[in-house]
């Protein structure tokens, strides 16, 4: 989309608000909407890859605008072919936030065999879904208001460390999962659950330790 001009997946998202409120001070409710969506996204989309994961250039830290290289039809403009790395790295935008969240992600995603998905549960009614991929759990609670306490997700037994979660302030969020907590399965018909807490829009990724 991006190549012919159309808006990015950030850009739909935040579409103007892009321009005025990605200061790391500014509150605004449709900017934080976005980045936690666009967060989400991604980390769905990743942890799913069945051997590679394709990013288009400038999505893992949100560049707000589209590329478009030189060609007749913009005047041989130099205008949108490229992108402004500067808005990550200057360490007052929002920009960092995606940035950094994408590092970490890409960090776990290498980690991961082409193994098979696993344990894929989807639950409509509360806006989730967790699957195993490899040694690692994703849960994600799209709910835009409801966070879940002890939320049983299907998992292979053992125990799990966090090893992300798109909640964690460095990633633009309110830091309400503690990295040293440590979950543990319980046996469950013919299978274990694992319990989590779940807040509104947020991810999280558990690493199988034993």
């Amino acid at each position: 989309q991006a190549l012919v001009g159309d808006k990015t997946l950030i850009f739909r998202l935040i579409d103007k608000n892009m321009y005025w409120h990605m200061d790391k001070i500014d509150p605004d409710l449709k900017t934080e909407r976005g980045i936690a969506l666009h967060k989400l996204i991604r980390l769905m989309t990743a942890g799913l890859h069945g051997g590679g994961y394709l990013n288009f250039m400038g999505n893992e830290f949100g560049h707000p605008e589209w590329i478009d290289f030189p060609r007749e039809g913009n005047n041989w403009s130099f205008k949108h072919a490229r992108r402004q790395w500067n808005l990550r790295d200057n360490g007052f935008l929002k920009y960092q936030w995606l940035g950094d969240f994408d590092a970490a992600l890409m960090k776990i995603i290498r980690q991961i065999d082409n193994s098979d998905i696993q344990h894929l549960t989807v639950r409509q009614s509360d806006h989730t879904v967790s699957f195993m991929h490899g040694d690692f759990l994703f849960v994600i609670n799209f709910s835009p208001d409801k966070s879940h306490s002890d939320y049983e997700v299907p998992a292979e037994a053992g125990s799990y460390k966090l090893a992300l979660s798109s909640d964690d302030k460095n990633f633009g969020g309110q830091e309400r999962i503690d990295h040293n907590s440590r979950f543990f399965t319980s046996p469950a018909d013919n299978n274990h659950n694992l319990k989590v807490y779940l807040p509104a829009r947020t991810g999280i990724i558990l690493q199988k330790v034993d």
